[in-house]
């Protein structure tokens, strides 16, 4: 039934432009030019901004805690291991907002689950500022750490199904801008508040957070749920209707909305309002049993590299630079707080620039290119960063072509992180999953990039006095020439295709490239006999085709 499905489907779609064809004989030169390529969907764009807005929280945790972590040492006398511990610890804790974030969308909906991310930081942000001691202080962070993993899982996961295939590589990268654009918020306002009081400064870096959680709990009430969500619910109306805003046309949205049907499991025939629909699809139950215990190739291949590309990601180090830049500058031979702290500055404007640019290549030059490029600029740089660390370290006093070297090569890393691997780890694994494992697929992607980034963050001061500053980032490169590597050998394309149309691209690791290819062929074979059809119809009723004809003979091979 599925063949003929896709047969009636097609022989509609046939039907209905030959009728057109047999009204419009004398068509125009232009109707046979290119389509004119569409305007990008204002109010899917809205909605993306809104929803990647939850993505500050953490970039600006990020931000401000490299330079808080100064002053919260000088103050409560805490060992460089408690430092790790307070700076790292919060991608850990946000492993239990990124579980449970993927099990709370399917049940409450994506919109309500970034209000919950909101407002979990909110606490956890004032918590922090008003934290008396050490201990109290990591509450905060624990608290402050399960908001960030619900924003982290949430936020790409929502933009990806409400934006349209021909911008959604573009609108599902704002994520990653909003937590640069947080980063550099955090890295100014430790600049600013360090001008105060070193009890009162640390205490308003971290303070000031709660307040733009508080504005985007609500303006993400502003916001449609997401269609896919709506389509799992058997909210068919209501998705109809988002998805009539969000598309580049009506077209589209038909398109989009049947492709939603098919993948939820509800008949193509079926356009009532509200429609019932199993517990089990809707909320997400027997996910798990699908994901880890029973996949199939397809399902298997991308779990692998949904988890991957989150595990390089921080496995290379980003984390490092960006918590740590203070004391990497410090290495490199700045010892003024104030210069250290308008280098990290440098930093964090670099990551913004780069992320930008990135968000508009995306949809224009796909994700394998900048990917590729991306992981091999990372590598050139951090191998020249530790060469130019390691003569600082061998010289009695660092000369300043080094230290120039240094500084340049650290913002080249950020720079190369923020035009491919930054984005392109949140937009690919959030759009590569079917529907029915979305939520908790990414969820588990999130969950990897947490603990990785934990495990970094917790032990680079340790690691650098262990194998020198200069054998920490030899690692990373190290490290991130394997990344290149598996990206190079196991990961499709995925530009321009619609998120129902992923698993074709799947299923074979190294010889993807040919199993799609013996896909795109299977269906051009299946195209082949669904036109067959149309011609046998068309020889015995005549030219034009109507469309009640071409409906009441695909209705003759049920």
């Amino acid at each position: 039934m599925a063949v003929t499905s896709a047969v009636r489907d097609t022989a509609t779609a046939a039907g209905t432009i030959e009728i057109q064809n047999s009204r419009n004989h004398n068509n125009k030169l232009a109707d046979f030019e290119p389509p004119v390529k569409p305007k990008r969907n204002k109010y899917a764009f809205a909605c993306a901004i809104l929803a990647s807005m939850t993505s500050i929280l953490l970039g600006y945790d990020i931000g401000v805690m490299s330079g808080a972590a100064i002053f919260i040492k000088d103050q409560f006398k805490i060992s460089d291991t408690q430092v790790e511990v307070l700076v790292g610890m919060l991608n850990i804790y946000s492993l239990v907002g990124s579980a449970a974030a993927g099990r709370t969308s399917d049940w409450i909906g994506r919109r309500y689950t970034i209000v919950v991310a909101g407002a979990i930081f909110f606490v956890g942000a004032l918590l922090m500022g008003l934290a008396p001691n050490y201990a109290f202080l990591m509450v905060g962070r624990f608290v402050a750490g399960v908001g960030v993993g619900y924003a982290l899982m949430i936020a790409p996961v929502y933009t990806a199904e409400v934006s349209p295939a021909s911008s959604r590589g573009f609108l599902t990268s704002f994520p990653e801008v909003f937590i640069n654009a947080g980063i550099l918020l955090g890295y100014v306002s430790n600049y600013a508040f360090s001008k105060l009081p070193d009890h009162i400064g640390w205490r308003m870096m971290l303070g000031v957070g709660a307040i733009p959680s508080v504005f985007l709990a609500v303006g993400v009430l502003a916001m449609p749920e997401s269609p896919r969500w709506l389509v799992l619910q058997g909210r068919l109306g209501d998705a109809k209707r988002v998805l009539d805003k969000t598309s580049d046309s009506p077209e589209e949205s038909q398109s989009r909305l049947s492709d939603i049907k098919s993948a939820a499991g509800i008949p193509e025939n079926c356009n009532d309002d509200v429609v019932a629909v199993a517990d089990k699809k809707s909320h997400g139950e027997g996910v798990w049993k699908e994901l880890l215990l029973r996949p199939t190739p397809t399902v298997r291949h991308i779990l692998i590299c949904a988890i991957g590309i989150h595990f390089f990601q921080q496995a290379s180090g980003i984390d490092a630079v960006v918590l740590y830049s203070p004391r990497i500058f410090e290495k490199a031979g700045i010892t003024s707080k104030d210069k250290k702290l308008l280098a990290t500055i440098a930093v964090g404007f670099t990551k913004t620039v780069f992320i930008l640019v990135a968000t508009f290549l995306l949809d224009r030059i796909g994700r394998r290119p900048l990917l590729l490029s991306s992981v091999g600029g990372m590598v050139a740089s951090l191998i020249t960063l530790g060469w130019s660390l390691e003569v600082i370290n061998h010289q009695a006093q660092a000369q300043n072509w080094a230290v120039s070297l240094c500084i340049t090569m650290v913002l080249a890393y950020v720079g190369f992180f923020s035009i491919g691997m930054g984005p392109i780890t949140w937009v690919y694994s959030s759009e590569i999953f079917p529907l029915r494992l979305r939520a908790q697929g990414t969820s588990m992607g999130v969950a990897v990039n947490r603990v990785v980034s934990g495990v970094i963050s917790t032990t680079f001061i340790s690691l650098y006095k262990g194998l020198t500053i200069s054998g920490a980032f030899f690692l990373f490169a190290g490290i991130a020439t394997v990344a290149f590597v598996f990206f190079f050998l196991c990961y499709p394309e995925t530009q321009g295709r619609t998120l129902e149309d992923m698993e074709i691209l799947f299923g074979s690791f190294i010889g993807w490239r040919a199993l799609k290819v013996e896909r795109l062929r299977e269906r051009e074979a299946q195209n082949g006999r669904e036109v067959e059809l149309l011609d046998n119809l068309r020889n015995t009723y005549g030219t034009p085709l109507s469309l009640g004809t071409v409906l009441f003979g695909c209705k003759l091979l049920d």
